[in-house]
């Protein structure tokens, strides 16, 4: 028998004062009542309600075990609330994993105007351009650029994720403005390092790897590869999402347009198997929105 059952059972008998009553509440026979008051009884190894053929009452254990049974009741019936409201309204809190630049750049940004329309949804943004593993480390989504393993996990995709390569005014004024990928080899071509291992530049029509010549001043972090080319130190290629306002702002020059790496693809993947609540649906509904593919 389900133990639930059984106290609900019980708690009914001794609320509504009889074996009968409590059938009536839960359609079912007074013999089926006594049924589960003797299971519940046999577990215990003790009675529960001292029966005569006039009355019948709690024993002193029954006493003390009809609250605690109250108590368990009113805990379930809480949990199944909470879960219930969080079936049907966004709330709760969402764990998303998202690439360092994208995360910051583009991402945090608008995240305010989520949680304004969702104000029972509260949110962690971890930035990390590691893989993470979204389901053994507990993540509601993650955001993925490049090409997706076949992981099993539903991906909605995004629009691509673009490069520039830019330069500040004084470098060019200083060293001259470089119009073919060969050209890079007189240059100070910013490097940068992921996960300790050195990336080099692979322009959009380079077969074997990039003719820039390795750089001074390397980093794992974009932004400060672009502080540095700010301070006119030398030519970064970084995301469009960090370096678009620079070059708008005349702060930095766009160059070598048609040799640029081909956009990467950009994914929100969640688990196949994990039901889907609102505060996720609506917060994937929300990236599409600022950054569906069209």
């Amino acid at each position: 028998m389900d133990k639930l059952r059984s106290m609900e059972i019980f708690t009914a008998v001794v609320d509504d004062g009889s074996f009968t009553a409590a059938a009536a509440r839960f359609d079912m026979s007074a013999v089926m009542v006594g049924k589960h008051i003797r299971f519940l009884e046999e577990r215990l190894g003790a009675r529960l309600i001292a029966r005569t053929t006039r009355r019948q009452s709690l024993t002193e254990i029954g006493e003390q075990y009809v609250e605690q049974c109250r108590s368990i009741l009113a805990q379930v019936r809480a949990a199944e609330s909470g879960a219930e409201a969080m079936r049907l309204a966004p709330r709760g809190r969402l764990r998303i994993s998202a690439p360092v630049t994208f995360g910051s750049e583009s991402l945090s940004p608008l995240l305010p105007g989520y949680l304004a329309r969702h104000p029972e949804v509260s949110l962690d943004l971890e930035l990390n351009d590691r893989l993470v593993d979204v389901v053994d480390d507990g993540y509601d989504a993650a955001i993925r650029i490049g090409e997706l393993d076949d992981s099993g996990m539903i991906a909605r995709r995004l629009r691509p994720y673009r490069m520039l390569i830019c330069a500040s005014p004084d470098y060019l004024a200083r060293h001259g403005e470089p119009r073919v990928p060969a050209d890079l080899a007189d240059h100070e071509c910013l490097d940068f390092m992921h996960w300790k291992k050195l990336v080099r530049w692979r322009l959009g029509d380079d077969d074997g790897g990039a003719p820039a010549r390795a750089s001074r001043f390397r980093s794992n972090n974009g932004q400060a590869l672009k502080q540095a080319a700010l301070a006119g130190f030398g030519i970064v290629m970084q995301a469009e999402v960090m370096l678009a306002q620079e070059v708008a702002a005349g702060r930095l020059v766009s160059l070598l347009e048609a040799h640029i790496p081909a956009p990467r693809t950009m994914h929100v993947m969640y688990p196949r198997d994990r039901q889907a609540t609102p505060k996720l649906t609506t917060f994937v509904d929300f990236l599409l929105e600022h950054f569906g593919p069209q």
